[in-house]
């Protein structure tokens, strides 16, 4: 989309003191009301402009106002919206056939969010473990770091234990280790597995972005691979926030060479409409009617503005384009991080998913960070308290990625004196 076009950003009031009143604290939010937008910049309610590098935390694939976007949500609320999965569904059918065409998975089941993409794969698994594998106490490892959403079993699920505190008792049946260490997923296994087979599943993010933007190591993740075929373990990847062409790959697993037994989705899949997505190969796909289920997910409205967002990724190539822009960040911000070494210490990440890490001796945080960025005119979020996170939309210019890195030097420059 042509960053030059016009968009009416005529200032609206904006009550926040009225907001916080009626709406709960479940967010830290920045003093910040944003009312319009288009492409890759944003407009908030005194008509300032922004620099999108947050995306709606990578799931505006497509940016903001995309054509292809607003034609699929017209026709589709103007043909068939919701009924509910009482009935046969077409665009959901036409959705899951594009995702199994283009991954591993032979089966999909469609819900809201990454959350109950997530929570509907641990059920999937467990019913796997009692009924395949006659295993009645079942784990499921997990990493350090990792995220997996907010559900009570997610959280559990969920290797920090910051999500956990005061959401107690959590749920059974999960046990964590460090990302990356192949030597600790070993000795688990025989730990856990000593007296009675327990081991059932591995859920890990191929790059894990919650935790700090750390890429799964291809090595580590090819071991397990061969671990889980010579055990009948399950391996699952959390592509919720990895996936559909944030790394430069359509999947995050992509990038390691290998393929998990079952996967989710969500956040980037429907380009900022709410939906999520289990995708499993048919072996182990053993949910059978009223087992699981979902009222609104995979309806005709979600599946038929997610399938514009699918083929969109396609035809605009807009794979080439997250590797080049994605080369041209990274590149970028590694120029910065030499500029000021004394102040950041790493940058990593695949594609448009890309991390900074702050130097751990110094008082500046990532948070510092980003409010300065917010006053430069840059939207960026956290990964961490050290760790800067860069998730703008996929069809990003060149200009755009220019103008934002320009605006970051001084960013530092200015909060680095």
């Amino acid at each position: 989309m042509n960053s030059s076009e016009s968009v009416d950003v005529t200032p609206t009031p904006f009550g926040m003191d009225d907001f916080d009143k009626t709406v709960m604290s479940t967010y830290s939010r920045f003093p910040l009301a944003l009312e319009k937008s288009l492409g890759c910049r944003v407009w908030d309610s005194t008509g300032k402009e922004y620099l999108d590098f947050v995306a709606g935390i990578a799931t505006c694939t497509l940016g903001h106002a995309h054509p292809v976007m607003i034609e699929a949500v017209t026709k589709q609320i103007q043909k068939l919206h919701h009924v509910s999965n009482l009935y046969y569904i077409r665009e959901q059918g036409e959705l899951a056939q594009w995702l199994v065409e283009h991954s591993c998975g032979d089966r999909v089941f469609f819900c809201n969010s990454g959350a109950e993409a997530n929570e509907s794969a641990i059920k999937l698994v467990r019913k796997y473990s009692h009924t395949v594998l006659k295993v009645n106490n079942p784990i499921i490892i997990t990493a350090n770091a990792s995220f997996h959403g907010r559900t009570i079993a997610t959280i559990t699920a969920t290797g920090q234990p910051k999500y956990h505190k005061n959401f107690n008792p959590l749920v059974p049946g999960f046990h964590y280790v460090p990302y990356n260490n192949i030597g600790a997923i070993e000795a688990a296994i025989s730990e856990l597995d000593k007296d009675d087979c327990r081991v059932v599943a591995i859920l890990l993010e191929p790059l894990q972005g919650e935790g700090g933007i750390h890429p799964g190591s291809i090595t580590y993740f090819q071991k397990l691979r061969r671990i889980c075929d010579t055990t009948g373990i399950l391996l699952i990847f959390d592509e919720v926030q990895a996936g559909m062409g944030r790394t430069g790959k359509l999947w995050g697993y992509e990038n390691l060479g290998v393929e998990p037994d079952i996967f989710t989705s969500a956040k980037g899949l429907g380009g900022g409409i709410p939906i999520g997505a289990l995708v499993s190969k048919k072996f182990c796909d053993v949910f059978q009617p009223g087992e699981h289920a979902s009222t609104f997910g995979g309806n005709p409205f979600v599946c038929g503005v997610a399938l514009s967002v699918c083929q969109a990724i396609e035809r605009e190539n807009i794979l080439e384009n997250v590797v080049e822009r994605g080369v041209q960040l990274k590149t970028g911000l590694q120029s910065i991080a030499a500029k000021y070494p004394q102040y950041i210490t790493e940058v990593r990440g695949w594609g448009l998913i890309v991390g900074m890490e702050l130097c751990s001796k110094v008082s500046l945080s990532a948070e510092n960070i980003v409010m300065a960025a917010m006053e430069e005119g840059l939207l960026l979020v956290t990964a961490g308290p050290k760790v800067v996170r860069f998730l703008p939309p996929l069809i990003i210019t060149e200009k755009e990625v220019t103008i934002a890195l320009e605006k970051l030097d001084r960013v530092i420059k200015s909060v680095t004196r």
